[in-house]
């Protein structure tokens, strides 16, 4: 299936390059290349694309443009995908950016659009539902929330916590396992006590409860 795709970037020679970038995958059909805002929803609202790749900082105000553009698509285009790219850690935006919903978003540092395939793989995880994280964003919000006390997490016992930090950094239960010398069932048990205790939705599928369950830990970092 191809993918159709809107990009959004103000600065001309990024946006070129990456229409380059893009021009070589069979799987992606670059519909429209603008370099605003309103420039963007319009396109959006002309081509029905299937995801968004936009840039935090574009005109009109040069501030959270990609991060506006995806809560307002969110209400207008709701099975639209959207992948956000940062020049910068920006962690307070990328939790803006998941507020709303995990489904169908991706954040990114630019400093990850050489390589195609991570690129790609943000695309059309965001296409499908999906969500991603830039490791480097999680890595400072971990970082932040492990030098937090009176969290909402303490409920959860200090190994749930081991195991939701690992789970935050996109291990599988497999590695977590391995890295805490647990079983496979071991972990199973931990992570849905965790997503228990948390009080999240039962009846979500498995991999957005974990997701939120992420989210709310990564949160705590900016509270």
């Amino acid at each position: 299936m191809v993918l159709r795709l809107v990009l959004a970037e103000d600065s001309f020679l990024i946006r070129e390059g990456l229409a380059a970038l893009l021009a070589g995958d069979e799987q992606l059909d670059l519909v429209a290349s603008v370099g605003s805002l309103p420039a963007l929803l319009a396109a959006v609202d002309e081509h029905r694309p299937d995801v968004v790749l936009t840039d935090i900082r574009m005109p009109p105000t040069g501030t959270d443009e990609g991060i506006r553009a995806a809560e307002q698509l969110a209400v207008s285009h709701p099975d639209l995908g959207v992948v956000v790219l940062s020049q910068h850690i920006e962690p307070d935006y990328a939790l803006r950016l998941f507020d709303g919903g995990s489904q169908g978003r991706a954040y990114l540092l630019k400093e990850r659009v050489g390589d195609l395939a991570q690129l790609r793989h943000a695309i059309t995880s965001a296409a499908q539902g999906g969500s991603v994280l830039d490791p480097q964003v999680i890595d400072v919000l971990v970082t932040a929330r492990q030098a937090r006390t009176n969290s909402v997490l303490d409920r959860l016992t200090e190994r749930e916590r081991e195991v939701l930090a690992l789970v935050a950094r996109g291990a599988s239960n497999r590695a977590i396992a391995e890295d805490l010398v647990l079983t496979s069932r071991a972990v199973e048990k931990h992570i849905t006590s965790i997503l228990t205790k948390l009080d999240l939705p039962a009846d979500d599928v498995e991999v957005h409860r974990r997701v939120r369950a992420v989210l709310l830990y990564l949160a705590e970092s900016t509270g």
